[in-house]
């Protein structure tokens, strides 16, 4: 790749700062990633106990239908059909300690067949959500890096459903969970962080899914963190682990640079933050560079909930298991001061043969919670009561999980829990948030600010930038910031998808 002089620092190899290289690479910059961690993925993680690999981040990947239009994002950056994809049966199956149970099938027709069987007084908003789904499959999302020139034409096509956009878009899960009677379905659109966000998350979502554009990959998040670390070693950049950036070195109001911990500084031409936000704005700058609307966002605005995981490695073929069950709960369980839970959610990977030996299921149980405080100063003030507490929850999920299948208990190999304090160790990530901010009713599909007030060559990326968080904010999020830079340098933005190992010239 021939390079046009200039250096690209990225703060933070998770997907945002990954796919920030590989545009950078492909437009000819010098590139260091500096990760905190001795992995990338941040929080696109996984982590092996035994002969279990246990995931946290990945459910499904926006854009796995071949040619799909996310796919095409995913093909600029990576070779996505060294991939395999599987499409689950059902989303997620929901039901009550007393045999209760909903399907929540990902195909719109047989769940419509199953809602309306369920519960056909709900019948007419039962035919308004599936219609929500089906029209948008049709749905074009908008090139963040583009302008009007290059997303007419995706605009034109969504004339069709912009008032039904806009409809959902202004309500959160919890009001459009009102609309129906029965229970289930209900808590389905309104129980914890799904009742805050816009109702147009989960309907997009189901609609993706409906589509088969949606599916989970093989190996989950880091099989896709492995495509990128190919790609940038391939075109010539570098990842750095264990590189603590304490500061962005600043002359003037512009960038030049960063200090590692230890001292150590990397000079650059640009730097691009895909770390964590709040710690890259009032820590790696010192404030220095804030503005009412920036203050504003971070001392107002709700995050994602952090979250314990629970992971069990059990010697028992679980395949009659759905990919996903959600257990409503009689009585709520205590997750720690502040925290109960009417529900537990478990995941059950017995479609990806990588994550346990044959005959045997690696089972995970997600448990989100605000009190990242207390699980901080539990596990840095009192080691062996962090340790008590942490077997505790482990021991109530084991309950509940054997309330599903019981016996259950005697199968199990192996067992681990995470907690808030362990993703602010390994990721920096503020408050320990899973997704960063919330995507609250009425503010849109929009970024935030990726540049601050003031200051010059210097950008920021990822899920602080993008509310609602996921991978795809990664690459939603890197492009325009490579792309303006580009600009700014006088460098043409080409890239080139990937495409079986063969290049495809594309612009931008």
């Amino acid at each position: 790749m021939k390079r046009n002089g200039k250096k690209i620092v990225i703060i933070g190899g998770g997907i945002a700062g990954l796919s920030a290289a590989v545009y950078a690479l492909k437009c000819g910059y010098e590139v260091e990633v500096l990760e905190m961690h001795d992995m990338a993925g941040g929080l696109a993680m996984s982590w092996r106990r035994g002969p279990y690999t246990f995931e946290t981040c990945l459910h499904w990947l926006i854009g796995s239908k071949p040619d799909g239009e996310f796919n095409q994002v995913w093909k600029e950056l990576v070779d996505l059909d060294k991939l395999t994809f599987v499409d689950p049966h059902e989303f997620v199956r929901i039901e009550t300690e007393d045999g209760d149970t909903l399907r929540m099938y990902t195909n719109a027709d047989m769940l419509e067949a199953e809602l309306l069987r369920r519960a056909p007084q709900d019948i007419d908003a039962i035919h308004d959500f599936i219609h929500a789904i089906r029209t948008f499959g049709k749905f074009k999302l908008l090139d963040p890096a583009g302008g009007i020139a290059e997303n007419w034409l995706n605009m034109l096509r969504d004339v069709p459903v912009m008032p039904l956009l806009m409809k959902l878009g202004k309500m959160s899960g919890k009001e459009y969970g009102a609309r129906f009677a029965d229970p289930l379905l209900r808590g389905f659109f309104a129980t914890g962080d799904m009742g805050k966000l816009t109702a147009l998350a989960m309907v997009l979502s189901l609609a993706w899914m409906n589509n088969h554009d949606a599916g989970y990959c093989i190996g989950g998040s880091q099989a896709l963190i492995r495509l990128f670390e190919e790609k940038i070693a391939e075109l010539g950049g570098t990842i750095r682990f264990n590189a603590r950036v304490e500061r962005v070195i600043v002359e003037e109001d512009r960038a030049i640079g960063v200090q590692l911990v230890g001292g150590e500084a990397i000079p650059a031409d640009w730097v691009i933050s895909a770390a964590d936000g709040h710690a890259t704005i009032y820590e790696m700058l010192g404030g220095r560079y804030v503005n009412d609307t920036i203050g504003k966002i971070y001392a107002e605005s709700e995050t994602f909930a952090s979250y314990l995981q629970v992971s069990l490695g059990i010697a028992r073929d679980l395949k009659e298991q759905p990919a996903m069950l959600t257990r409503v709960l009689g009585s709520p369980i205590v997750i720690d001061p502040g925290t109960e839970l009417s529900s537990v959610g478990f995941r059950f990977f017995h479609f990806d043969p990588t994550s346990a030996p044959a005959g045997k299921t690696a089972v995970t149980s997600i448990l989100p919670t605000r009190n990242y405080e207390y699980w901080e100063k539990l596990r840095s003030e009192d080691p062996q009561g962090y340790r008590a507490e942490k077997a505790r929850v482990a021991e109530v999920v084991i309950d509940v999980l054997e309330g599903h299948l019981p016996g259950i208990r005697r199968s199990i190999e192996v067992m681990d829990v995470s907690t808030p304090a362990t993703v602010i160790r390994y990721t920096g990530n503020w408050k320990g948030s899973q997704e960063g901010w919330i995507m609250p009713p009425g503010a849109g599909i929009k970024p935030y600010p990726n540049t601050l007030p003031g200051l010059d060559h210097f950008f920021l990326i990822g899920q602080w930038i993008m509310p609602g968080g996921g991978l795809p904010s990664g690459p939603m999020t890197a492009r325009p910031a490579i792309k303006a830079i580009c600009k700014r340098d006088r460098v043409a933005f080409e890239i080139e998808p990937e495409v079986h190992g063969q290049l495809t010239a594309a612009k931008g």
